[in-house]
């Protein structure tokens, strides 16, 4: 790859899977990310660990860095060392009021090659999540993009406003909220009807999205009383009376909750796309970390004696691809199992199986080990039956300590521990603030975690409004050890469960008909 390099990136208006292909790519393979206000920060997610990360964000005209500042960094950071490829991430597009012109200039003028990443822009993205078509065959079949904010030391404006007023059906004013009595003044002075509708949309796209909508008339008014504030898009024209038949972002179920994922930063993407899908802001907590065991010995005991075993049961994700890395660390793979039977509690870890080549035997209806039991008897597991059960270091023994009751012999081997999580500082704040609205738990560990990363906070307190979500019993009555009041637990331990239980819970707490069915 060319060094130096600066990818001139469209991070889109907010929401994380509006981003293009091209985008995260050019994201992955960056040296240096910088990112400003309205960049999704989940986008550095995609970044490589070892990659530098600047924030250069300005909101307003409060400016934390000046544009000139950031444009000296691009270059500084393109031409450091023996170069390096820069990604600069920008909310929306780069070329549409992104300032990314004048960032491209500035890279020529120092001679780096750069490129460009068109995003989606705020200026259609944002209306398009409200309800709001910015062209439609009945209203209009034209549009303007306008600044709502120019340049404040040119002290006169270069909007053509007599004939922006009238010329096209749909204007988008970007960051228009502090001039909006101007726009409005201007555009009525200058003949737009004062009936013309109007809507604002601040955080469009995202689980914050706040939508006003009015006319030019007491658009102003309704701004100051609802206390709109940036940033927001200003939408102007006759499309906007789409709206009500046409919202369905803010109909998501979940939509303007605000849930917390304990799970392991490496597990909770399953669940935080769900409930995002379901229209909820979703904050990660990671309150377990993944790590080995302190040694593979007895795992790899256990596999040179495979097949020996007449039955191996998997009881988490985590136990299936940790076990089988390791079987191909011995230069083995899912042959070396043929002579076994394999069980795997609950269908995530059944379908971890199969994608490992594994069609388990015994899939039990229920996820708890008491429950699992009943089938292993079953299936004749039983007097000097071999089991083998690779799993977490620390778990429950009944499973285990039952069949070993029943005459079978029974190996535990570790094939990971885990460990107390980093959590996030943000999230504990906003717990403080009383701004969360559930908490999920998927595990015992997670509950004891969350207590433990959540210390100097009164936890009772601070969630006695929090609605908790259990994924099941053993984690249901793990909660309430920890003096905490169980709000909804999953009907099915899985994590499609969970998801419907606290759909389920709102529903029925704001009376209305829960159907996520196409959701």
């Amino acid at each position: 790859m060319a060094r130096p390099l600066v990818y001139l990136i469209g991070a889109g208006p907010g929401d994380p899977g509006l981003i293009t292909v091209k985008g995260l790519d050019c994201i992955a393979k960056a040296d240096v990310v910088v990112y400003d206000y309205l960049a999704n920060p989940r986008f550095l997610d995609a970044a490589d660990p070892a990659a530098e990360i600047i924030y250069v964000g300005k909101k307003g005209f409060d400016e934390h860095v000046t544009q000139d500042q950031i444009n000296d960094l691009l270059v500084a950071k393109a031409l450091e060392g023996d170069g390096k490829v820069v990604a600069r991430l920008k909310g929306g597009d780069p070329f549409i009021f992104g300032r990314g012109g004048e960032e491209a200039l500035a890279l020529v003028e120092a001679g780096v090659k750069f490129e460009v990443v068109p995003g989606i822009s705020a200026g259609f993205g944002a209306p398009a999540y409200a309800g709001i078509p910015v062209t439609h065959r009945g209203y209009t079949t034209d549009m303007a993009f306008v600044t709502g904010h120019e340049d404040p030391t040119k002290g006169t404006s270069d909007i053509n406003w007599p004939k922006l007023a009238t010329a096209v059906g749909t204007i988008c004013f970007f960051m228009g909220v502090k001039n909006l009595p101007n726009i409005v003044e201007n555009l009525v002075a200058n003949g737009r009807p004062a009936t013309t509708p109007v809507a604002l949309v601040r955080w469009g796209t995202t689980p914050r999205q706040e939508v006003l909508v009015g006319t030019l008339e007491d658009i102003v008014e309704k701004a100051k009383a609802a206390k709109f504030k940036a940033p927001a898009i200003t939408i102007v024209g006759e499309v906007v009376k789409l709206r009500e038949k046409l919202k369905w972002f803010e109909d998501k179920p979940l939509f303007g909750k605000t849930i917390v994922v304990t799970r392991s930063r490496e597990q909770a993407s399953v669940l935080t796309d769900r409930l995002e899908e379901l229209g909820a802001e979703v904050l990660e907590f990671p309150t377990i970390k993944v790590v080995d065991p302190e040694s593979w010995q007895p795992v790899d005991e256990a596999i040179r004696r495979v097949s020996e075993y007449g039955w191996l049961v998997f009881t988490s994700v985590n136990g299936v691809g940790r076990f089988f890395d390791r079987l191909e660390y011995a230069d083995l793979d899912a042959r070396a199992l043929a002579g076994a039977k394999v069980a795997a509690i609950g269908p995530a870890t059944a379908a971890a199986c199969m994608d490992r080549g594994i069609r388990p035997d015994y899939v039990p209806e229920e996820y708890r080990a008491e429950g699992v039991l009943e089938g292993f008897l079953e299936r004749g597991v039983g007097a000097d039956t071999k089991v083998l059960i690779p799993r977490a270091l620390e778990a429950r023994e009944v499973l285990p300590d039952t069949l070993r009751e029943r005459g079978a012999i029974v190996d535990v081997v570790p094939v990971y521990r885990t460990v107390l999580g980093a959590g996030e500082g943000p999230v504990l704040d906003r717990l403080a603030d009383g701004t969360i609205d559930a908490v999920t738990f998927t595990s015992s560990s997670t509950v004891k975690n969350f207590v433990e990363l959540a210390k100097g906070i009164d936890v009772a307190a601070a969630m006695g409004d929090i609605l908790i979500a259990s994924i099941g019993p053993v984690t249901s009555d793990t909660v309430r050890e920890l003096g905490l009041t169980v709000g909804v637990e999953a009907a099915e331990s899985t994590i499609p469960g969970l998801v419907d239980a606290v759909c389920e819970s709102y529903c029925a707490t704001e009376g209305e008909a829960c159907d996520i069915s196409n959701d």
